[in-house]
């Protein structure tokens, strides 16, 4: 095979992945016309994409022509999630801390300037329920298993601000840091009383505490496990009290 076509197929695969990635941002499917938009490509180029992803269950078409994620995408993605060992060894952390509290448990981990949420589990009698998503991000610097794991790894202010590399950080609410001189002294004091707090400054109504999670290694975080309640129904204080049962359950002690 020559060197050009070997460049051309690595392209049209790139262009298949984008197609497929684009289809999971369109739970109630996209058009044709739509997708090339999207993906920046010719309408036959995007149509031969997806009747390869078709062929391989991993894309469907519904009425009117619109396209969706395949049965067989969804059973490898939640194959492969439920079969994870840090999900596995997460599950019975969480659904502890989701009886005992009766909100929501979350496991993450940190991902460059995100926080990506690698198992949740909200309580069953939950009325109200929280916006976080498996697979979803979050600005670490915002959340509490993000700030419990920035912690750990930016030790110093130097740290802190190439990690911010300049840029300003984001602010959902109006309680969110600002600037990287106010992460670093929050990490100074997460570091020295060993959890983390979220107190509304990722979402207005929601805080949360976290631990760092040692579920691969007894001295390098795996990831961090939180509990996230309403603000009116578990206060933080409530939970901020109650951290070293939360630290005793993410490690593992009393579990059945």
């Amino acid at each position: 095979m020559s060197e050009q076509n070997s460049a051309d197929r690595l392209v049209g695969s790139d262009r298949v992945l984008a197609v497929l990635a684009e289809l999971a941002r369109h739970p109630d499917g996209i058009g044709l016309e739509e997708m090339a938009r999207a993906v920046a490509s010719p309408k036959p180029t995007v149509h031969r994409a997806l009747a390869a992803l078709r062929r391989a269950g991993l894309a469907a078409q519904h009425g009117h022509g619109r396209y969706v994620l395949g049965d067989e995408f969804l059973r490898m993605a939640f194959a492969h999630h439920e079969a994870r060992p840090d999900h596995v060894r997460v599950m019975p952390v969480l659904r502890a801390l989701c009886e005992r509290y009766g909100e929501t448990a979350h496991y993450a981990v940190l991902d460059g300037p995100s926080v990506v949420y690698r198992s949740k589990l909200d309580p069953a009698d939950g009325a109200v329920r929280l916006s976080s998503v498996v697979g979803g991000r979050n600005p670490a610097h915002c959340t509490a298993v993000g700030k419990v794991l920035l912690a750990d790894a930016l030790r110093t202010e130097d740290a802190v601000r190439a990690w911010a590399d300049g840029r300003p950080l984001e602010r959902p609410t109006e309680r969110s840091i600002g600037t990287a001189g106010e992460l670093h002294a929050e990490l100074v004091r997460i570091r020295e009383q060993g959890y983390a707090t979220d107190d509304q400054e990722n979402e207005p109504g929601v805080n949360c505490v976290a631990v760092a999670a040692y579920l691969t290694s007894p001295t390098v975080p795996s990831g961090a496990i939180s509990v996230s309640g309403l603000a009116y129904r578990t206060p933080l204080r409530k939970l901020v009290d109650d951290v070293p049962a939360i630290r005793a359950i993410a490690s593992g002690e009393h579990l059945p």
